[in-house]
């Protein structure tokens, strides 16, 4: 996307209020959402009015100077005061905005045809560029008289000054400097004192538009004016571009000729002059989204005139009237952005990967973040569930023994037999499953006990025996060119240091490539009695970027009071880091029910973020789970409160086979908008080897997704997806038959 004026700039910091970086350590005010403030509605509104009357001097402006308010310039300019509008101002006044914007156009017309009242209106401009250019020579044809000294063979401006003047009733002041020196070393010094002595000169009244002056008869393919632009980025900061006006003078100068012998064109060598202007300024600025208007001005006085006595240039443009209509157009948008106070809010540089968290986003992550207990938490969880069945006899063990059928014997069923027999098969295949967790229950009450029992000093060396070394299953590598099986590439082991550490697979990597472009790292242990820690971590680098993504946390449990955790998670934002201390207390008041506190604080860049979140989990029966949970985030003057609710019904094999299905509602509160989210989760077995899982969601601004997944032992999934492409390919071919056909019957 493009920045192709301050409206462009006005209308981004306006979509993305919450992802922007700032250029300046200064943060930029918002408003107070304490309930002290009893105006609040005046307060916002204020702006607004201030708005209309920028549109209704606009307006008025466009008149006293001949212009179209059909102008490209003029439409753009109004579109966009009108769109930053509507979003400040919500969705509540609305209405209101759109009643003013159609009144302010007549209005203007009645202002502008009494005079009443007066129209008070200046503009500051900054003039910069290198001697010679025609910076005071421009600046004498604005006012059409000589303000300033000039002079063709030395440079006549020594100091910076301001000159002051009227145009058409409109107070203009010119503040000009001396011309920087070409680009070379020896010149850095000089320019760089030059520039250090036109910011000190603003500081105490910035400008509103920036003139940077170059000559277009001078402007070639070797044109090597970067170290220039470069210096005048370091000075003035990046910011000084976004309102910068290139005006090239000498625009009625003989054109060159080109590879064919020929003169060049006056469009294409104009385009081809300023583009390579703009493409040196994107260099110095490291960020190709910027372009600036051009500005192509001619100061001979033997220039072609009309009829009026203007100065025409080849393409027959009036320069002066354009020149006058850039600088309105920047200075009302630049105005506009300051009264919805983004000035100053948006910094041009290197994007890379950077992409700054939004408040909602955090909140929702944090909201949903599950901290550490123990290993062994979800394992306790089953433990209770299997509690009320441990002591009763295995089913499994009073089934009478079935029969295996071979597949020859089984296709000699009838189709009701065949339904009995697999029904039956996967009957006692879910006991099966349901003894072996019981058995291993048992087990590990068993060592959790002896474990109690045993003292210290009663473990010897001899007793601990280092398990061995198992090979983990090989990573499901996509297909490729080559002839052999590149799996091997990837197998590793797991030992009994239970640090697990495997290599990270590139699914989109060349053919004869290894791929290997990461490490992944895992671990959790026990440091001490009722003490457990985890870290879990991916770490990926190529030739450009370095990625990594971790988390660690660290819990004390106490076996009869509340739990304990804190943790660090580490992030990477292209070449930034987003790192989030978190820690919890999680209380169990009842037998199933589970209260949790947290409060976590992130850091990005120069932002911090404090939030705070309370969670309350109930197990009801065994099959049905319920999770509230509501927390606040806050940072930078802005404030998100949010809240879920959750319920979870499992299936009536659990945990043998994970059928479940989950809704939950979420709540969303961010600068006075409130955002209602609905969501379904399921998955299940519709029918035998075919496994179901689908996901959906809707909020209130009528945004959502479905999504449905397959899983077959059958290969039905690859039978689905010929007859969706079948039936794709058909729709596309009917709808190019009615293109045609309708295309032939109104030729």
């Amino acid at each position: 996307m493009e920045i192709s004026s301050m409206g462009d700039l006005l209308v981004k910091n306006l979509m993305t209020k919450d992802n922007r970086r700032y250029s300046t350590s200064q943060q930029v005010p918002v408003e107070d959402p304490s309930p002290h403030n009893q105006n609040t509605d005046d307060k916002m509104m204020d702006p607004l009015v201030k708005i209309e009357d920028l549109q209704v001097k606009f307006l008025r402006l466009l008149q006293r100077f001949g212009q179209s308010q059909d102008n490209i310039l003029a439409v753009k300019v109004l579109y966009r005061l009108h769109l930053a509008t509507l979003i400040r101002a919500g969705e509540s006044d609305m209405k209101m905005v759109n009643l003013r914007s159609d009144r302010t156009r007549a209005i203007a017309r009645e202002q502008e045809a009494t005079g009443i009242p007066d129209l008070d209106f200046s503009i500051r401009i900054l003039v910069l560029g290198k001697t010679g250019v025609g910076k005071s020579a421009t600046i004498n044809s604005i006012f059409d008289q000589t303000k300033t000294e000039t002079d063709a063979f030395q440079p006549a401006t020594d100091c910076i000054r301001e000159v002051k003047g009227s145009v058409n009733g409109i107070k203009v002041t010119f503040i000009d400097t001396p011309g920087f020196l070409p680009s070379c070393v020896r010149n850095v010094k000089r320019n760089r004192k030059i520039m250090l002595s036109v910011k000190k000169f603003i500081r105490r009244s910035p400008p509103d538009i920036v003139l940077y002056f170059e000559r277009l008869d001078l402007i070639s393919m070797g044109f090597s004016d970067f170290p220039l632009l470069k210096l005048m980025t370091e000075v003035f900061g990046t910011a000084i571009w976004f309102n910068t006006i290139l005006v090239m003078t000498h625009s009625s100068s003989t054109l060159p000729e080109g590879s064919s012998g020929y003169p060049f064109s006056y469009e294409s060598y104009v385009t081809q002059c300023t583009d390579l202007v703009q493409q040196r300024i994107h260099q110095a600025v490291s960020d190709a989204r910027l372009e600036n208007q051009v500005l192509l001005v001619e100061n001979h006085p033997q220039c072609r005139r009309n009829v009026k006595g203007e100065q025409i240039l080849p393409n027959g443009q009036i320069w002066k009237s354009r020149f006058l209509l850039l600088c309105i157009c920047t200075k009302v948008l630049g105005d506009a952005n300051a009264l919805l106070g983004f000035r100053d809010s948006i910094e041009l540089g290197p994007l890379g990967n950077t992409r700054v968290p939004s408040m909602p986003h955090l909140l929702s992550s944090f909201l949903r973040h599950r901290s550490l207990s123990s290993p062994s938490e979800a394992e306790n969880e089953i433990d209770e569930i299997l509690a009320s069945e441990i002591d009763e006899e295995d089913e499994y063990d009073q089934l009478p023994p079935i029969k295996i059928l071979k597949k020859s014997q089984f296709e000699r069923l009838s189709k009701s037999q065949k339904k009995s027999y697999l029904d039956e098969l996967d009957y006692r295949e879910i006991l099966y499953f349901k003894k072996q967790l019981k058995e291993e229950s048992r087990r590990r009450k068993e060592n959790k006990l002896s474990k109690e029992e045993c003292l210290p000093n009663d473990s010897t060396p001899d007793e601990q025996t280092s398990s061995e070394a198992v090979m983990l299953p090989d990573m499901v590598v996509p297909p490729s060119f080559d002839p052999d099986c590149l799996a091997y590439r990837y197998r590793c082991l797991v030992t009994s240091d239970q640090w697990l550490v495997r290599p990270v697979l590139d699914l989109q990597g060349w053919d004869h490539d290894v791929g290997f472009d990461g490490i992944n790292l895992e671990t959790a242990v026990e440091i001490k009695s009722n003490v457990f820690a985890s870290i879990a971590g991916q770490i990926t680098k190529d030739k450009h970027d370095f990625n990594i993504h971790s988390e660690s946390a660290a819990a004390y449990v106490d076996p009869e009071g509340p739990t304990y955790c804190i943790g660090l998670d580490v992030q990477s934002s292209g070449k930034d880091m987003i790192y989030t201390v978190h820690g919890n207390t999680k209380l169990r008041n009842f037998k199933h029910n589970v209260t949790d506190c947290g409060v976590s604080l992130t850091s990005f860049g120069n932002k911090n973020y404090v939030g705070a979140k309370l969670e309350d989990s109930l197990l009801v029966g065994k099959r049905l789970k319920l999770v509230m949970n509501a927390g606040r985030m806050g940072g930078s003057g802005q404030v998100a409160y949010g809240g879920s609710f959750e319920a979870i019904l499992r299936g009536a094999d659990y945990p043998v086979r994970n059928d479940n299905i989950s809704l939950t509602m979420t709540a969303l509160s961010f600068n006075k908008e409130v955002v209602l989210t609905g969501g379904f989760q399921s998955e299940f077995r519709p029918i035998r080897g075919l496994n179901m899982s689908v996901n959906a969601n809707l909020n209130s601004r009528k945004m959502g997704q479905v999504c449905i997944k397959l899983n077959s032992s059958a290969h039905m999934e690859i039978a689905l997806l010929a007859v969706f492409s079948i039936f794709r390919g058909l729709l596309r071919r009917k709808a190019a038959e009615n293109r045609s056909t309708e295309a032939l019957e109104t030729g």
